[in-house]
């Protein structure tokens, strides 16, 4: 409820959802500008990187699916390649493409998840999914039908939807049958005609005007749009090895937060669906790039509202992906690959749906974790988000308190943070304070 004094005004606004996890906005406004934005994370801290040191590397796969209920495949992708770097194993073949495909069931879920019920109510006016079906069923239906079609690859390759327990460093526990896949087909055909009508859906829908100047930040492969593999690159020119992310990206302590900010060079970021389509666009399609073209977008895109588009090309290129693994897909001689353990350090990097994906693990002789370093992607653009709330934040003043607060949470839900990765949102506070 507002409260107001002669020279302070200060807004609480209830918890509002449609984001993963809990936490808060601060607004401070003197006059008519503003003074401080604070994204609040309270969660409390999770100690996964404490959980991991004293546990045996084939332990770790498993572990860190907890972090997240939906990307754990990001979580286990980037931890088996960090291993795997420092047994000096490289995962080919067929078994590179289970994990290649098991990171596309990710990305449709997750993607579907996001596009039809958590963001696309703000462009139709609706508080909610729920609500928005009411008026729309048949299109809430057909996300949670694309949905279940990416949960479907994940439960086959991992065991199951949530918290998979297949990925093993080496490969998998077990390796499905060529006509196990074959099954999924059907499924994936109709979910790729979908995913059309979904790049259609989002394309014609109002979007601000809002163009902050960003450096996007995502992997680049020379062949393949980037899941697992690749050199960090960024739209300011730079280009790195994995191994060096350090050297560049530093993370900092905010006495509001209990999740970490990463920096460039001690400046905010982007990572994500945005980043990744503006710098691998070469590598989309020829089907995805005949409806961007049909639909009159052209990249890259500068507009953090147009992330839903992003998405919904990601949803499509990875359903055309998931059918083209099917079809060469033929059973490994084995399951994993041999494991020779030995001490050392290793870091990967890999493409979790919401951007880069940075794990660092030091095993000593017996394979036993001693040290393990998580960067999500959600803390990457947690300065970033800031930015963005202070430039979109003078348009929004002149509202009433509780519109204002919907406003910020568009912006904010652009970035569809994972905020229990990083760590139920948003209690927005508005502090208002006299300009004399």
């Amino acid at each position: 409820m507002p409260e107001e004094t002669t020279q302070t005004r200060t807004i609480a606004v209830d918890m509002v959802a449609r984001v993963e996890g809990e936490g808060a906005l601060h607004v401070t406004v003197k006059g008519d500008a503003v003074e401080d934005v604070a994204l609040k994370i309270f969660e409390p801290p999770r100690f996964f990187e404490a959980f991991l040191r004293g546990r045996h590397y084939e332990e770790v796969p498993d572990i860190v699916a907890r972090i997240c209920g939906i990307c754990p495949i990001a979580y286990q992708m980037s931890a088996v390649h960090a291993l795997e770097q420092i047994f000096g194993l490289r995962v080919e073949g067929a078994l590179r493409d289970l994990r290649r495909l098991i990171y596309c069931g990710e990305w449709i879920e997750s993607h579907a998840l996001h596009v039809y019920l958590l963001q696309a109510p703000d462009f139709l006016g609706y508080e909610s999914g729920i609500a928005m079906a009411k008026d729309h069923g048949a299109v809430v239906s057909r996300g949670l039908r694309l949905k279940k079609a990416g949960n479907a690859i994940m439960t086959l390759l991992g065991g199951r939807s949530v918290h998979p327990v297949s990925v093993k460093v080496g490969g998998f526990s077990r390796v499905p049958l060529r006509r196990e896949l074959e099954g999924l087909k059907d499924e994936l055909l109709w979910a790729r005609d979908a995913a059309v009508e979904t790049m259609r859906w989002v394309a014609g829908f109002d979007y601000p005007e809002f163009t902050p100047d960003y450096n996007y930040v995502a992997l680049r492969h020379p062949d393949e749009y980037p899941f697992n593999e690749g050199q960090i690159v960024a739209s300011s020119g730079l280009q790195l090895a994995v191994t060096e992310f350090e050297e560049h990206f530093t993370e900092h302590q905010v006495s509001y937060s209990t999740a970490l900010h990463c920096a460039l060079h001690g400046l905010p970021y982007l990572v994500g669906p945005l980043a990744r389509l503006n710098l691998n666009q070469e590598q989309l399609t020829p089907l995805i790039k005949q409806i961007l073209a049909d639909q009159g977008i052209v990249l890259p895109l500068r507009n953090p509202f147009h992330g839903i588009i992003a998405r919904s090309v990601e949803i499509l290129y990875a359903l055309e992906e998931s059918l083209r693994l099917i079809e060469r897909y033929e059973l490994p001689a084995v399951s994993i690959a041999p494991v020779v353990v030995r001490a050392g350090t290793g870091m990967a990097c890999t493409e979790a749906p919401r951007g880069i994906l940075y794990h660092r693990y030091h095993v000593d002789d017996d394979g036993v974790v001693r040290e393990a370093k998580i960067v999500p992607p959600t803390s990457q653009n947690q300065s970033r988000i800031e930015q963005d709330l202070r430039l979109f934040l003078p348009r929004l003043l002149h509202l009433p308190d509780k519109e204002a607060a919907r406003g910020c949470e568009r912006v904010i839900r652009c970035y569809d943070p994972c905020i229990s990765c990083a760590t139920h949102f948003l209690n927005l506070e508005i502090k208002r304070e006299s300009g004399t």
